[in-house]
């Protein structure tokens, strides 16, 4: 790159090169997404504005070279359809200046003139820096302007400048994941007012990737009906493992509110110790019956709906098919389903030989199993030969990692674009 640091207000109107030299257009803006916390936003890209007066969008990935003079594109495609602001991004020039800001060490009001955008060690571009004027914006001195972090100033975080209808425009492009690890940086009157608005299945995938703290916090939030509502569209293991979390008076009371087949398989999981196979694994895998057909059985793994460990292998099975289901044959692998004619039945594919998973297995027999056979889902089977259900490696994860890893995400969630 041509400069470690440039200030946007100086990049308006700089000349867009592509990587054969011949002049593209110019810069008329930069686009970025805001952080719910104070993290530095990152830079998404270019608005740039073609000869023919069109407006696109120019990755920050297609820049190769950005300093006071020009930008350079590096090869590769570039969309040339017009540009169209999303409900996560903000425009830095268009949107970010002029913008009220308060400092965080003295509460000062502050007017933001200009931001410097720089590389990270990632390659990605970041808006590190703010110049900002100090005092009410209605001063317009030349003194007073000083260069600030990001972190340094209060006011410009997507919480601060998004309503709750913006936060859930932009929620609805996010990981149920991501969706979590934001709610959980916001204030908790803003908390209440996403959660409100959420429809009870998009709440339910949020509840299943929230820390134990903020489970309890917000359940306790919603009146026991639409709580017993959504503990219904949770995954059984994952409500159980919420109501492990409350007293039991609260989760008798929840449980009597869900619909009888709902519940049911939450109270038997409950029945089990939390790091035991039996309470962490999932009472709805892919059972078939052996005279299905490995066609069928493709189409069960296909299930957008079915997590991806669970869509690993199916459990062949007596009837009924149901957990507990009749005896217990074995397991088919998805990767030998692939390499079968769609009109092979599956009993004819079970691995019978495979180790089972006993219920009251507990942490370390269950880590030493998957770590033994290579696998991400393995059967847990009772002494009668029932499959109860399966755990997966995720919910191995889940246990093993220290308490409140929920509240320390790998990443800051954010949207990008394609």
């Amino acid at each position: 790159m041509g400069t470690s640091r440039i200030f946007v207000a100086r990049m308006a109107g700089l000349a867009v090169f592509g990587p054969d030299g011949a002049r593209i257009g110019k810069v008329r803006d930069v686009v970025t997404t805001l952080r719910v916390d104070a993290t530095p936003p990152r830079v998404l890209g270019l608005v740039v504005e073609l000869s023919s007066r069109r407006r696109i969008f120019v990755p920050m990935l297609r820049v190769a070279d950005v300093d006071a003079a020009a930008i350079t594109l590096a090869s590769g495609s570039v969309s040339l359809s017009g540009f169209t602001q999303r409900p996560n991004e903000t425009l830095v020039l268009g949107q970010l200046l002029d913008a009220p800001v308060t400092l965080r060490d003295s509460g000062e009001p502050a007017t933001v003139v200009d931001a410097a955008i720089e590389p990270t060690r990632k390659r990605d571009w970041v808006v590190g820096r703010l110049a900002v004027r100090r005092g009410p914006r209605r001063f317009r001195s030349r003194s007073g302007v000083s260069v600030l972090p990001w972190s340094a100033v209060s006011g410009l975080t997507l919480s601060d400048r998004q309503g709750t209808e913006g936060l859930l425009s932009v929620f609805d492009a996010m990981r149920p994941a991501d969706v979590a690890a934001a709610l959980s940086e916001l204030p908790r009157k803003r908390q209440h007012e996403v959660v409100d608005a959420l429809d009870d299945e998009r709440l339910a995938d949020v509840f299943e990737e929230l820390s134990e703290s903020d489970q309890r916090e917000l359940i306790g939030h919603l009146d026991v009906e639409r709580a017993a509502d959504v503990l219904e569209a949770m995954s059984p293991d994952d409500a159980a493992d919420l109501l492990g979390e409350l007293g039991d008076e609260e989760a008798g009371r929840l449980l009597s509110l869900m619909e009888p087949e709902e519940s049911e398989p939450v109270r038997r999981l409950l029945t089990y110790a939390a790091r035991t196979a039996g309470g962490l694994m999932t009472p709805e895998p892919i059972v078939l019956r052996p005279d299905a057909t490995v066609a069928e059985a493709l189409a069960h793994v296909r299930n957008p709906d079915v997590p991806p460990a669970l869509a690993s292998m199916v459990f062949v099975c007596r009837p009924p098919s149901a957990t507990p289901t009749g005896r217990y044959l074995g397991c088919v692998h998805a990767q030998r389903l692939l390499r079968e004619a769609p009109f092979e039945l599956v009993a004819g594919l079970v691995d019978s030989e495979l180790a089972r998973l006993d219920p009251d297995a507990g942490m370390d027999e269950i880590t030493r199993y998957f770590a033994t056979y290579n696998l991400v889902a393995g059967p847990v089977v009772d002494a009668e030969d029932h499959l109860l259900g399966a755990v997966t490696v995720d919910d191995l994860l889940d246990h093993l990692l220290p308490d409140g890893w929920r509240d320390q995400p790998l990443t800051d969630p954010e949207v990008t674009r394609a």
